[in-house]
C-alpha cells in the first residue's frame, strides 16, 4: 500500500500497524493506563520498538455510551504527548479526534501527520476545511449515530451496500471541501453502531470497498464482538481473537491495522507474509 503524507509518502507490501494510545481515564479497554504523560510516552516508545508504523493518539473515549469532552480538555491531554512522541521517536502520529481545533493544534503545534475522524467530518462543521488546509491524510470512518447512542439497536438491511453509499457520500463531501482523494483513508467502523452479524459481514466482504481505490483501515482490537464469538468477556484477554480477525481483514484488503497489542500484531504479520 501507499500512504500519502503532507509532503511525502510511505509504501509497504504488508499492512501498516497503527498502535493505539488512549490518553483517557475511560476508554473501554485501557482507560486510565496511559493517562499520565510519562506512561503514555513510554507506551508509545514500546510500540515503536515493537514495530508500530503509526501511533494513534486519542484524548476522548469513543466507547459505546461515551459522552463528549471539551476541546480545551482534549487538547490539554493530547498535545504534550504528541509533541514528545514526535520529538523523541520521530514516528508517524495520528490524532484521533472529531474536533477541528484539536486536529489543527495537533498537526501545527504537535507535529501530527494524519487525522483520524470517527465521524468522517460530520461532527464538526469546520473539520473538512481544516483538514484540507493542513494537507494531511484523513481517516473517514463509518459510524451509525454517535458514541453515546450508536449501540442502541443498530439495524441494517444491507450493511455492505449502506457502507458503500456512506463512503461515496463522505468522499464526495471531502473532495468538495478541497481534500485530495489520495489523502483519504476509509474505515468501516467495526463496532461503531454495528451488530455481531454486521461486523462479521464487513470483515468477510472488505474487498467490496476496493472500488474506491483507497486504503482501508480496520480496527477490531479487543472489541466486544470478538468476545461474543470466543466467549472471552475480558477485553484485555482478546489478543488471539484480535490477531485472527485482523489477519482475516488483511487477507481481504486491509491496508492499516489499528491495534492495542503491537508486538503480537507485528509478529503475526511476519509469519503471515512468509506463508501467503
Amino acid at each position: 500500500m501507499k500512504l500519502y503524507l503532507k509532503n511525502s509518502f510511505i509504501e509497504k507490501s504488508e499492512p501498516l500497524v497503527m498502535g493505539i494510545l488512549n490518553v483517557t481515564p475511560d476508554s473501554f479497554s485501557d482507560g486510565g493506563r496511559f493517562f499520565k504523560a510519562a506512561d503514555a510516552v513510554q507506551h508509545a516508545r514500546d510500540m515503536v520498538a515493537a514495530g508500530a508504523d503509526i501511533i494513534d493518539v486519542g484524548g476522548e473515549s469513543t466507547r459505546p455510551g461515551a459522552g463528549q469532552l471539551s476541546a480545551e480538555e482534549e487538547i490539554d491531554r493530547i498535545l504534550p504527548i504528541i509533541e514528545k512522541i514526535k520529538e523523541d521517536l520521530g514516528v508517524l502520529v495520528s490524532i484521533d479526534t472529531t474536533k477541528a481545533n484539536v486536529a489543527r493544534l495537533a498537526v501545527e503545534e504537535g507535529g501530527a501527520d494524519l487525522v483520524n475522524d470517527i465521524s468522517a467530518l460530520q461532527f464538526n462543521e469546520q473539520m473538512a476545511a481544516t483538514v484540507a488546509a493542513l494537507h494531511v491524510p484523513v481517516v473517514l470512518m463509518h459510524i451509525k449515530g454517535t458514541p453515546e447512542n450508536m449501540q442502541k439497536d443498530p439495524f441494517y438491511s444491507d450493511v455492505i451496500g449502506e457502507l458503500s453509499e456512506y463512503f461515496q457520500q463522505r468522499i464526495d463531501f471531502a473532495l468538495s471541501h478541497g481534500i485530495k482523494k489520495e489523502k483519504i483513508i476509509l474505515d468501516p467502523g467495526i463496532g461503531f453502531g454495528k451488530r455481531l452479524e454486521d461486523n462479521i459481514a464487513i470483515i468477510k466482504n472488505l474487498k467490496m470497498f476496493s472500488e474506491f481505490e483507497l486504503p482501508i483501515l480496520v480496527g477490531v482490537s479487543r472489541k466486544s464482538f470478538l468476545g461474543l464469538l470466543s466467549g472471552e468477556k475480558v477485553p484485555e484477554r482478546r489478543g488471539a481473537e484480535t490477531i485472527a480477525a485482523s489477519l482475516c481483514a488483511t487477507l481481504n484488503g486491509a491496508a492499516i491495522l489499528r491495534v492495542h497489542d503491537v508486538p503480537a500484531m507485528v509478529q503475526a504479520l511476519r509469519v503471515w507474509k512468509k506463508l501467503i
